[in-house]
Order: C-alpha cells, then sequence, then structure tokens
C-alpha cells in the first residue's frame, strides 16, 4: 500500500519533452483521421488547417526520436 503523503520523487527535467513528442505526434494522427473523415461525414474538403495539423505527427515523431536518443545516452 502506498503512502499518499510520502514526496514524490524528483521529476526529470526530460519528462516533458517526451510528453510534449507524443502529444504533437497525437494531434498529427487526429488531424489525419480528421482528413480522411471529413469527406465521408459530409460533402466539403478538409480545410488547410487540417492539413498543417497534420504536420505535426511527424515533427512529435521527430521529437520522440530525439528523445530516445538523448535519455538514452551513456554518462561518461
Amino acid at each position: 500500500m502506498t503512502n499518499p503523503s510520502a514526496p514524490q520523487p524528483p521529476r526529470r527535467p526530460s519528462d516533458w519533452f517526451l510528453r510534449s513528442a507524443l502529444g504533437l505526434f497525437a494531434l498529427g494522427l487526429l488531424a489525419v483521421v480528421a482528413i480522411f473523415v471529413t469527406p465521408i461525414v459530409s460533402d466539403a474538403s478538409p480545410g488547410l488547417w487540417l492539413y498543417l495539423t497534420a504536420m505535426l505527427a511527424p515533427l512529435g515523431f521527430i521529437l520522440g526520436l530525439g528523445y530516445a536518443l538523448w535519455s538514452g545516452r551513456r554518462a561518461r
């Protein structure tokens, strides 16, 4: 059983890097899904903002790779 009053371990400064990479990737994937769903649901074509938002997926992927390389290096 955990003690809720116990002090939490300090968060590593790289946690925000991983969270932002995952968030950007997820937003980009949602935009890609919305691009494919929009013509099915309505007769309108997807807006430019959806295409620009879809570009967040590769950006999040690149940030995720950067996080993996940065956190996986050995300390000398």
